[in-house]
């Protein structure tokens, strides 16, 4: 259980991230380009990251409903 909540834990933080990165990604869109590039590619990355931790999430979930 406790590894289930570090999990989430760790989820919400790099979702709070992602959106920060998307954000500035956005706002940085017409003055500055290439902060912007920068900004999406790391968004894409943590998103690529979160897309794990939700597949581990759902075999955690298997595991302790069993």
């Amino acid at each position: 259980m406790k590894n289930l909540n570090e999990l989430k834990s760790h989820q919400l933080k790099l979702q709070a991230r992602y959106k920060q990165l998307i954000e500035q990604a956005y706002n940085f869109r017409q003055t500055d380009s290439a902060f912007s590039d920068i900004s999406e590619y790391k968004a894409i990355k943590l998103l690529h990251k979160l897309n794990k931790l939700k597949f581990l999430d759902r075999d955690f979930s298997k595991i302790s409903c069993n």
